[in-house]
């Protein structure tokens, strides 16, 4: 005979796992009602939008908003990725390779660049001049700040490209060779085009991370010309006693790296899609 819940057992025995579902899904959202009315109540909106969002403040930092300070952090991130293209490409192979020198000098440099802070490698690139008299970084300021984004960033790509390098099927190389081509042509003409298109959206994250990290150029000491968003948001406020500048420098940084979020998302998931 089937068991009859009782009147005695827990209602909570009784119900069904959606109904519990619904049920907690429910306390949830009560909770984050509650929440944000406690916020509303709580905040000074005349406050905030007088120190956050002033549009007489908002005004000033254009056209400069744009022509100056978004095309220099676009300069330093493209520059920055160009850089770490390259070089990270370049340390995952020898990360691959079979000459033992070569790994362990990538591994040393991956290491070592994942592990310190971005900002000591900026601080230390100020000091060039003193270790290296006579040495200047080409381009100037943006050199150094490219110099900058591009060792950090090669570390993190190198990472990247390893595992499209190590994605692409033995049998691509194998082929090649058999057709006559020698291991470096092999290489260079079959295996390192597939990988690139392989690591195409976590590349372009890696993109949207530089283009987050030049905000560290302001620590080279730029002025004017050379300043980069975060830079210019913080000069105007404090000349204007008030964040709405920082506020609008933001918002320009989710401009252009919440579009490239999407895209990296859409060439990964057309990415899952063809596996």
């Amino acid at each position: 005979m089937a068991h009859q819940p009782t009147t005695a057992e827990p209602v909570r025995a009784r119900l069904s796992p959606r109904k519990k579902q619904q049920i907690s899904r429910g306390v949830q959202y009560a909770i984050l009602v509650l929440a944000l009315v406690a916020v509303a109540l709580y905040a000074d909106w005349g406050s905030l939008a007088e120190n956050f969002a002033k549009v007489q403040v908002a005004e000033q930092a254009l056209p400069d908003l744009f022509t100056i300070a978004l095309r220099n952090t676009i300069i330093y991130a493209a520059g920055g990725f160009l850089f770490a293209f390259v070089l990270g490409l370049v340390l995952a192979l020898m990360r691959l390779s079979q000459v033992k020198p070569y790994r362990w000098i990538a591994l040393l440099y991956i290491e070592v660049f994942r592990g310190l802070p971005a900002l000591l490698i900026f601080l230390m690139i100020t000091f060039l001049p003193l270790a290296l008299p006579g040495f200047e970084v080409p381009f100037g300021t943006y050199g150094q700040g490219i110099l900058g984004l591009g060792l950090v960033g090669a570390a993190y790509q190198a990472e990247v490209f390893r595992a499209g390098l190590q994605a692409v099927p033995k049998g691509q190389t194998e082929a090649a060779r058999s057709l006559g081509m020698s291991a470096t042509r092999a290489q260079i003409t079959v295996v390192i085009p597939q990988a690139v298109r392989m690591v195409i959206p976590p590349t372009t994250n890696q993109f949207v991370s530089l283009l987050k990290d030049s905000s560290l150029v302001l620590f080279l000491g730029v002025s004017g010309e050379y300043v980069e968003l975060a830079k210019f948001g913080n000069d105007l406020a404090s000349q204007y006693a008030n964040a709405t500048p920082i506020m609008v420098a933001g918002v320009t940084y989710l401009i252009v790296t919440i579009p490239l979020g999407y895209l990296a998302s859409r060439l990964e998931g057309r990415k899952g899609r063809n596996r």
